[in-house]
C-alpha cells in the first residue's frame, strides 16, 4: 500500500503587521483533524526564513511558506521574497501571501512571486492548501486561492467563511498570543477601511464561551494580560447600530472571573476602538466596572459632517464632543482618531477639524492623528490624498508640540505617495 505524502513544514514570516493573522491561520490546522499537528516554524527575519525553508526541505523534500502583510508592507513584503527565493533556489517550496494586500491586490501580488495569494479569509484554505499536499492532490482548484497558470491568471473567488468559534484565536501550542478577536466584519463601511471590504459588512461574533475557552488557555500558560480585536467594541453581540451592554459586560464579566483580580482587560482601547455615538453613561459604567485601561480610543474621523457623511461615517460632530465630555467625567482618558486628507476633503473642512482637536484637548482628550492612505479594496482605493495646506501643517505640529496630538500622520504622508505610485505602476503593467 503506497503512503500518503506528509504534511509539509509551514514556515511563516513572523514579523510586522502579519503576526497575529499567522497566528490565525497556524492555529487553524491544529483545528481540523486532517493537518493537526503540522510542523510550524515562526522566522523572524529572511535569514531565519531561508534557513527553516532549507532544513525543512532536508528534511522532508518540501516546504510551505506563509506571508502575511498590508498594503503599505507589501513593497517591503515583495523585496524580502525576493532575497528568499535567492537564497534557496533550488528547494521545492511554496510561498503563499495572505492578508489585506493579498486579498484586495492578488493579481498584483502574484506578480510579485508569490505562488499563491489568499484571498479573504484564510483559515479555512489553508487547511485546504495542506490537506490536499497531504494527499498529493493538486491545490489548484481551492477556494480561496489565486495563481497564475502559464500567462493566465486565475482567482477562485474569496475563502469561505466560518463563524469565529471554529477557528482558534491565537497559537496555543506554541504560546503564540495575540489579541482575542471577537468581531469580524463591521456593518458601517467606512469609505477608507479594508475591513468591512475584506470581511463584509456584517458582524460576525466570537461566542462568549469560546472567549473563555481562549482565556482558560492563557490562564494555564500564566498570560493574564488580554486585549480584544474588534472594530467597534461596543457593538459586541449586536446585529446593528445598536449597543447590546448585556452582551459586552457578560464577555467582561467572563473574562475577569477567568483572570482574577490580578488580570489586566483592555477593552476599548487598540485595536477594540470606540465608536463615539456608543459612548454613554450607561456603556461607560461597564467599561469601568471591569477593565484596567484608563483611556479610550474613539473613533472620531474629522471634525466636519460633510466629511463625515462623505466617508460613511454614521455619526457626527456633536457625537464626538459629547464622547469626549462623558469619557473625562467618567475618569477616562479619550484618545480621538483624526483623519486629514481624504478625498474630497477640503481647506474649510480641514479648519474645522483643526477647531475640533483643539476643542478635545481642552476638554482633556490627546488626538490620534492620522493622513489618509488610498487602501486597495476600498471605495477611495483610486483616490489621491489631498494635500495639507502650510497652515494646516503647522497647526497639527503645534498640537503635537504641546503633547495634545501624536501619531505617524508625516510618515502616512509618504506611505500614501508610496501607494499611489505602486497603483500606477501596476495599471501600467497591465496596459503593457
Amino acid at each position: 500500500m503506497t503512503s500518503l505524502p506528509a504534511l509539509p513544514v509551514f514556515v511563516v514570516n513572523h514579523r510586522r503587521t502579519g503576526v497575529a493573522a499567522l497566528n490565525v491561520v497556524t492555529a487553524a490546522l491544529d483545528a481540523d483533524p486532517r493537518t493537526a499537528g503540522a510542523e510550524v516554524v515562526f522566522a523572524k527575519n529572511r535569514g531565519e526564513m531561508a534557513r527553516a525553508l532549507e532544513g525543512a526541505c532536508a528534511r522532508d523534500g518540501r516546504a510551505v511558506a506563509g506571508w502575511s502583510f498590508y498594503s503599505t508592507d507589501f513593497a517591503e513584503a515583495a523585496r524580502e521574497l525576493a532575497e528568499v527565493r535567492a537564497a534557496t533556489p533550488d528547494l521545492d517550496v511554496l510561498h503563499v501571501a495572505g492578508g489585506a494586500h493579498a486579498t484586495a491586490e492578488p493579481e498584483q501580488t502574484i506578480a510579485a512571486g508569490f505562488d499563491f495569494a489568499a484571498v479573504g479569509e484564510g483559515e479555512t484554505t489553508i487547511v485546504e492548501l495542506f490537506a490536499a499536499l497531504k494527499d498529493g492532490k493538486d491545490p489548484r482548484s481551492i477556494r480561496g486561492l489565486a495563481f497564475r497558470d502559464g500567462e493566465r491568471f486565475v482567482s477562485r473567488g474569496p475563502g469561505e467563511r466560518r463563524e469565529l468559534d471554529a477557528f482558534p484565536a491565537f497559537n496555543a501550542r506554541y504560546r503564540k498570543w495575540n489579541p482575542i478577536e471577537i468581531t469580524r466584519g463591521c456593518i458601517y463601511a467606512c469609505s477608507f477601511c479594508q475591513t468591512p471590504f475584506m470581511f463584509k459588512a456584517r458582524f460576525r461574533h466570537r461566542s462568549v464561551a469560546n472567549v473563555r475557552e481562549h482565556l482558560e488557555r492563557m490562564k494555564a500558560s500564566n498570560s493574564t494580560f488580554v486585549r480584544f480585536v474588534t472594530p467597534t467594541c461596543l457593538s459586541y453581540g449586536s446585529d446593528d447600530e445598536s449597543v447590546n451592554l448585556g452582551a459586552v459586560e457578560e464577555l467582561l464579566r467572563t473574562a475577569r472571573e477567568v483572570l482574577g483580580s490580578e488580570g489586566r482587560i483592555y477593552f476599548g482601547t487598540f485595536p477594540s476602538e470606540v465608536r463615539p455615538e456608543h459612548v454613554t453613561p450607561e456603556s461607560l459604567a461597564v467599561l469601568k466596572r471591569w477593565v484596567d485601561n484608563d483611556t479610550l480610543i474613539i473613533g472620531g474621523q474629522s471634525g466636519s459632517d460633510r466629511v463625515l457623511r462623505a466617508s460613511h461615517r454614521g455619526h457626527d460632530v456633536a457625537s464626538i464632543e459629547r464622547a469626549v465630555r462623558l469619557s473625562v467625567e467618567a475618569g477616562f482618558r479619550p484618545d480621538v482618531d483624526f483623519l486629514f486628507g481624504l478625498p474630497g476633503e477640503e481647506e474649510e473642512d480641514r479648519k474645522e477639524s483643526i477647531a475640533l482637536a483643539n476643542r478635545l484637548v481642552t476638554l482633556g482628550a490627546k488626538i490620534h492623528n492620522h493622513s489618509f492612505l488610498p487602501l486597495p479594496g476600498t471605495p477611495l482605493k483610486n483616490g489621491l490624498p489631498a494635500a495639507l495646506e502650510d497652515g494646516v501643517v503647522r497647526a497639527l505640529g503645534k498640537l503635537e508640540a504641546s503633547g495634545g496630538l501624536y501619531g505617524t500622520w508625516r510618515a502616512q504622508i509618504v506611505q500614501a505617495g508610496d501607494l499611489v505610485r505602486l497603483r500606477e505602476g501596476a495599471r501600467g503593467r497591465r496596459r503593457v
